[in-house]
């Protein structure tokens, strides 16, 4: 089911929340909203959910205006950062409480819920207690109860937000491979941009209200529209007066190109970064371990500083 936004805008008194929002998310993609807090992205899901009324511009789903139709009848699965569990159900239980309330067949019900414990890996978790999982058990647990009612759209607010590192990173990539399975449209917002890159067929970048650019993840990475995208998408430095990735800079010790001065090298795994004065200026580098040591680098050496030429910039 495609997922199509009209012209949409948000007032909150005097704050502009979405100021002539148009997005367009395709069948069966996987689209992040990425950007930084109090940008826009989460009242656009709920916008998109029904949650909240858009003041102006529509919002259709398969096609049909939708603006006016209830959350109920718009057959949406939305899953926030935290769980809201029912707490004094089983796993099994709070996986079915959809399929409860419509009142599906017991006989039907039992062979979903097995189904969805299946696909999340949490079969041997069924008569557990919400309290005795895992933070990530029960983000999967919350999964699997919305698309128990097999929703048209998926909408994931922050999912693994309120998780540690390491555990945001394998849900991230169950969430990539979970997708890959079900195929449902699938909005999720977030504003860590490396879970975005790993995870979305495409993204959105919302900023104060707007959207600043829609792309795939190499699109926005190696072509940014504007310096607030490059700078949010990844590292970026200024380079004369050019904004690139560090990771894109060489560093030459034969009187080529811009003159500067190391002050600083950090080695962070293999990973070297390595600060530059340029005339007042600090400019910073990104170097693999071996790069490194091969050009022998150290504090008050001079170097000169050169961009590759097909990765992205921005003029400034």
């Amino acid at each position: 089911m495609s997922i199509e936004v009209r012209g949409v805008g948000k007032r909150f008194g005097t704050f502009v929340a979405l100021d002539d929002v148009s997005v367009t998310v395709p069948t069966g993609g996987l689209t992040a909203l990425l950007g930084p807090s109090g940008g826009g992205k989460s009242t656009l899901l709920r916008v998109i959910a029904g949650l909240e009324a858009p003041d102006t511009g529509d919002v259709l789903i398969d096609g049909a205006i939708a603006t006016d139709v209830p959350v109920r009848k718009r057959n949406v699965g939305f899953v926030f950062q935290h769980y809201a569990a029912f707490k004094h159900l089983s796993v099994q239980r709070n996986v079915a409480f959809g399929l409860e309330i419509r009142r599906r067949p017991p006989a039907e019900i039992k062979e979903k819920v097995a189904e969805l414990l299946h696909l999340v890996r949490l079969e041997q978790f069924a008569d557990r207690l919400p309290a005795q999982l895992s933070g990530g058990q029960r983000q999967r647990m919350a999964l699997a109860r919305a698309l128990a009612v097999e929703p048209r759209v998926l909408l994931l607010d922050e999912p693994f937000g309120a998780l540690d590192a390491q555990v945001r990173k394998e849900l991230r990539e169950w969430l990539r491979r979970l997708h890959d399975e079900v195929h449902v449209t699938t909005v999720f917002v977030t504003h860590d941009q490396e879970e975005a890159l790993e995870v979305a067929d495409e993204i959105v970048v919302v900023n104060r209200g707007r959207v600043e650019q829609v792309g795939t993840p190499d699109q926005l990475y190696d072509h940014p529209a504007n310096e607030f995208v490059m700078r949010f998408l990844g590292p970026a430095t200024q380079l004369g007066d050019t904004l690139v990735r560090p990771h894109d800079i060489d560093v030459r010790l034969d009187g080529t190109g811009l003159p500067g001065r190391i002050s600083r090298i950090t080695r962070v795994g293999f990973e070297v970064r390595v600060t530059v004065e340029q005339g007042g200026d600090s400019v910073l580098v990104l170097l693999d371990r071996a790069r490194a040591d091969a050009l022998g680098l150290a504090e008050g050496l001079s170097v000169g500083l050169v961009h590759a030429p097909a990765t992205a910039r921005v003029a400034t």
